[in-house]
This record gives structure tokens, sequence and C-alpha cells, in this order.
């Protein structure tokens, strides 16, 4: 099993884990009435999707039937991520995923019936991923296996093992990914980018946590992180494929109704990052063949209403071989790739304007032009055809990324993350409303030096130590 250490998608036309919603399954779905079961209140729909609430422990469940194939997607989004982490177990959000794969009180190796085991027997597909805003667990299975699997899923929210044993063991996986990104320089860059531009939010800590923490934070940590957050009204539970909704409700009811709400409460992240008073800068110098520019500049949530606009200005920046940045890095030979990405997350997010150098470029000359590509489009503006094509590619895009019934878990996970699941469904409607004018508005408005963090990372030669003789 790959477990995936991963952020937020920035925006989800170019990037994200999207995909497409069967059209059958919106005509067909949104003719039927919700569902009526004992224990939950019907909530709303949208597009095609039914929200629930279990009325005992708040749980939030969203149903998506779709007959097309003999599958189903169950997914368990908590909302918690390293946004609610503090110094001294930076990283537990993500360490804490992979314990819990190592069993649970009824369901373990040791007793033949661990998550892996059973989902490797039924054939079922399954990974878990950690980001800022959320942690969630999934696996695509048979129908016919459903019922195994959520009875796993559901043990483990409440009856996880948590043995220190575990801990050593998963703590030197861990610290293997951290090495991996660390050896890195172009995800190191991202790193000290971040770090730099957010001074109070605790996105400001990398997701896979700080080496010391991950070597020694101590069990009972994590087991107070498990007791404080995973918990039926900090989940979501998402399904998505071949279920019959009053008894898809029915079966959840069965295994996670046994619990109680949270018994402490969730605690909220409250802290706000104050104003940016001028520009920040970083350099990273580490082995390697070329270079790297990056810009970032902060950006409201991914809820904000702007959000639409900012993705349409980073498609015609990045979006293709006819895209701006494209044609003004990437064929005059500045850069081998470009690209701007922006990030939708719960609280104050950032878009990075991004260039790996091409032979014989320096840093100097490719932060000349992505600044001269900032200033024009909030001089200048953009064109309709170009927002024209943007949607377009947008349209595209989502049809291409929204195919599976794990590919369409996988994006709403995102905007449950986020703070409001609808976008999934409302995000595309905005896109189709962005106009010219509001490219540039938002280009104006968050592009502004004064709001950025430019970082450079400089090559350098590898130095080899000889031993004294």
């Amino acid at each position: 099993m790959q477990r995936v250490f991963s952020r937020r998608p920035f925006y989800l036309f170019l990037v994200g884990c999207a995909a497409v919603i069967p059209g059958a399954l919106l005509s067909v779905h949104a003719l039927a009435a919700p569902a009526e079961a004992p224990g939950f209140s019907y909530v709303k729909s949208l597009g095609g999707i039914d929200e629930y609430r279990l009325d005992s422990n708040g749980l939030q469940v969203l149903l998506m039937p779709d007959q097309s194939a003999p599958v189903v997607t169950f997914n368990v989004t908590y909302h918690v991520g390293s946004r609610n982490e503090v110094t001294g177990s930076i990283g537990s959000t993500h360490l804490l995923e992979h314990l819990m794969f190592k069993g649970s009180e009824h369901y373990n190796d040791a007793a033949g019936n661990g998550v892996s085991q059973y989902l490797e027997r039924v054939g079922g597909e399954y990974n878990a991923t950690t980001s800022l805003d959320r942690t969630n667990y999934y696996a695509t299975v048979g129908r016919d296996a459903l019922e195994g699997y959520v009875a796993i899923e559901a043990d483990r929210m409440r009856n996880l093992w948590l043995h220190d044993s575990d801990r050593q063991s998963e703590m030197t996986v861990v610290r293997n990914e951290f090495e991996r990104g660390k050896n890195d320089p172009r995800n190191l860059l991202h790193e000290e980018i971040t770090a730099a531009a957010y001074e109070a939010l605790p996105y400001h800590h990398p997701t896979i946590g700080w080496r010391s923490d991950i070597e020694n934070v101590p069990i009972e940590k994590l087991r107070d992180f498990y007791d404080t957050y995973y918990w039926p009204d900090n989940a979501t539970v998402t399904v998505v494929g071949d279920i019959e909704p009053k008894a898809m409700l029915a079966m959840i009811r069965k295994y996670y109704g046994v619990y109680t709400k949270a018994q402490r409460g969730i605690p909220a992240v409250y802290t706000e990052e104050p104003e940016q008073t001028g520009p920040r800068r970083v350099v990273v110098k580490k082995p390697g063949e070329l270079g790297s520019v990056s810009i970032a500049h902060k950006i409201p949530n991914g809820l904000s209403p702007d959000q639409p606009a900012i993705a349409v200005m980073d498609a015609i920046l990045s979006g293709g071989k006819d895209s701006r940045l494209y044609r003004t890095l990437v064929d005059k030979g500045l850069a081998l790739t470009a690209r701007a990405s922006g990030g939708t997350f719960h609280d104050m997010s950032l878009q990075f304007m991004t260039a790996n150098l091409a032979p014989g470029a320096t840093q100097s000359q490719v932060e000349q032009a992505l600044l001269e590509q900032i200033e024009l489009i909030k001089t200048q503006g953009v064109t309709a055809e170009e927002v024209a094509q943007a949607r377009q590619q947008y349209r595209a895009e989502r049809a291409y990324r929204l195919d599976g019934t794990d590919s369409v878990v996988g994006e709403l996970n995102e905007w449950i993350a986020t703070g409001d699941w609808t976008q999934f469904v409302r995000f595309s409607d905005a896109v189709e409303k962005v106009t010219p004018a509001d490219v540039q508005r938002v280009a104006k408005m968050y592009l502004d030096e004064d709001r950025s963090t430019t970082g450079w990372f400089v090559p350098v030669a590898k130095v080899k130590l000889e031993s004294k003789k």
C-alpha cells in the first residue's frame, strides 16, 4: 500500500484528485427523493449528492449513488491536519495516519482480519493521505465487500491500538519520507517559502513534521491527539457508487452509531495571520543541476468568492503551451517549466508562480520575467479570448478528472476539508461567470509585492569529504 503525504491541490482545474460525475447519475439521482432512515436527519442535496447527519453523534454523511458499476468508494475525512498541531508534536497527524493501519481492538493482523489483510483479500484499492486541513482513509471495493470494510474503518475510529513498538517502526518509515523530501531541493524551497510566508498560521510547519518531533514524540501524545480529534462529530463519511441510500445509512448507523460525540469537544483553531508589512525572500543552496525561482502571494481561503477568478488567472498564466508563462519563459529559453497555482485551504492560502531554470539562465532573469507577467496582468488585464479558453480548459479537465468513484471522492474530500462540500458543484458554475475584469481585479488585489515571498534555489557543487589518514 502506498501512503501518500500530500499538500492540498492548488486549484481544481490543472491539478487535484477530481473526477467525472457520470451524466446518467446526475440526471437520474436528481429525480430521487432523499432517503428516510431512522436516526438520521436529512440536510440538503446538490449535484446528485445528499447530505445527512447522524443524530446521536453528529457524523456528517454524503451519499452519491451510481449503479453504472458494482463498486463503491467509501471514504472517511477527519477534520484534522497539520494546522491542528503544536510545537513538540509537529507531524503527529501524518504519523498517526501510519499507525491507523497497525490494528484496532477487533480487527488486526494477529486475528487475521486487519484492514490491509481484508482489503487485499477482497481485491480492494485503498489508501490514506494527510494534508494541512484533513486526513482521509478510503477504499474502493465490490459492493459485496463493502460492509466488511465499513466495520473495520468504524472500529479504528475509536478502538485503535497505539503501541510504542508500532510508533518506533513507523517512525523510521516517516523519517525516510522526511529525508526524501529534504533531498528534493524544489520541495525544500517550497517548504522554506511557506514557512517564511506564514508567520502565525500553523501552515508555517511542514505537514510531514520536523525530524526531532517525528523521532521523539511520545506515544502518549499521539494517544491524546487521537482521543482529541478522531470522533464522529469531527468526521465526514462519503460514499460514492453502487449503493441503495437507505440501506447504506442503516449500515453506517450500525457501525458508527455506537460512538458518542467528542467528550471534550473539538478544539478550534482561532489564530489569524497578521498583515504582512513588506516582501520576504529566502534562498536555498543545495547540490543540484539547475536552479528555480518561485514567488508566492497571499490569497484568501478556499471558500472566498475570488477563488474562481484566481483559478482562471492561473490557467491563463500557465495552462498549456499557449499560456503566458510558457510563451515568455519556456519558448524563450529561460525556463524548462513554468507554472502558476493557487491554494484552496481552510485558512489564508498562497498562490505560487514557479519556474525551473533552463541551462544558462539566471535566477535574476527568471524572477524579472515573472514580475513582468504579474505587472502586465495588473495593468493591462486579460482578453475575453483568454478567459474563454480557460473556461474551456476547465470543462475538459473536469470531465477527464472525474472518472471513477474514487476520483469523485478525492475531489469531494478536498472541498470537505476547505469547509463546504457544495463547492464541488458550485465552483464550476462560478468559473463560468468569471470575466476579464474579475481576473484583473484579483491580480491587482492579491499580486502585491508587499504580500509576496520570493525564493531561489541555487545549486551548489557537491563536496566530497575525505577521511583523515
